[in-house]
């Protein structure tokens, strides 16, 4: 069991570092050479051609009729929801501060649990939950649009939002892990995202200057970004598998990092205190709500 939670543990480092790279990697996209919905519907349909063709060389066991109906749902509404919030969200805003707000996830894990799972609010957990919440309205309410977030309160909302269906879709993954093997579970939730990505594309329409001027735009983002979502979003069911729903999403803490290092470096970002105390909050805050309590 040691070697399978290592395994997991070094499966939710590997993702993080990804999906914070992917982060650094899609602001160069959006929304001047790809559209955020076009986007997400791009991302989807090649992850979910990957995850098929992956179920080819990987045998486990079938699975019901209810259940891919169940894993269908989750992907159309959880996973297609949140990269829906999400690239909106980082279409508007900075990489940094839309990484704050993916911070949130631990927190969000743990609302979820005391409402409907009914897990015990202490009173160190309600100063964190404050103190998450704290910070994200200083991020929210501070930050003014500039030249590297035309509109930064409708993309930090976009995010917060999105954090919060991330968390849900960790809280049900991490469930039905529990009956299907974890390339089952991700093929028939990335082919919902795709079915779902199409259609509102096609009632929207396509938003992809890159594909029609290939030779000056920033195409060559596109493999790496599809690449990094099949990896990262391949390796977060291993680590649901033998760790907390809580522990996995505490792992956003490394996309925090990494984003905020490859922003500042790429001048993708510009260093901001208020940004520095909002992301101090939200630390502080999870650790009140995980590590603190777990301690006592």
């Amino acid at each position: 069991m040691k070697d399978k939670k290592l395994e997991a543990n070094l499966s939710m480092v590997a993702s993080r570092v990804m999906a914070g790279l992917n982060m650094n990697g899609l602001k160069f996209l959006l929304p001047l050479w790809l559209g955020a919905l076009t986007g997400v519907t791009v991302r989807c349909v090649f992850a979910a051609v990957a995850f098929w063709i992956t179920s080819w060389f990987v045998k486990e066991a079938p699975v019901t009729r209810r259940q891919r109906i169940g894993l269908f749902c989750l992907g159309a509404f959880g996973l297609y929801g949140f990269m829906f919030c999400y690239l909106l969200g980082i279409s508007k805003t900075t990489p940094v501060s839309s990484a704050i707000f993916n911070s949130m996830q631990p927190i969000w894990v743990f609302l979820i649990s005391v409402f409907f799972l009914h897990e015990k609010a202490t009173l160190m957990k309600v100063i964190g939950i404050a103190l998450g919440f704290g910070g994200a309205l200083l991020c929210i309410l501070t930050q003014g649009s500039d030249d590297l977030a035309h509109d930064a309160f409708t993309g930090n909302m976009f995010c917060m939002v999105s954090s919060l269906v991330f968390a849900v879709y960790l809280i049900v993954s991490k469930k039905l892990l529990e009956e299907v093997g974890v390339v089952t579970m991700m093929k028939y939730i990335f082919g919902g995202a795709a079915v779902m990505g199409l259609i509102v594309s096609s009632i929207i329409g396509w938003d992809a200057p890159l594909l029609t001027d290939a030779l000056h735009g920033e195409w060559h983002w596109v493999p790496g970004a599809v690449l990094a979502t099949y990896l990262s979003y391949f390796l977060v069911p291993v680590g649901l598998k033998y760790l907390k729903t809580t522990v996995v999403a505490m792992y956003s803490y490394l996309i925090l990092v990494v984003t905020t290092v490859v922003s500042l470096t790429l001048g993708q970002d510009r260093f901001s205190w208020t940004q520095a105390a909002a992301i101090a909050m939200i630390c502080i805050s999870v650790y009140f709500v995980e590590v603190a309590e777990a301690k006592k």
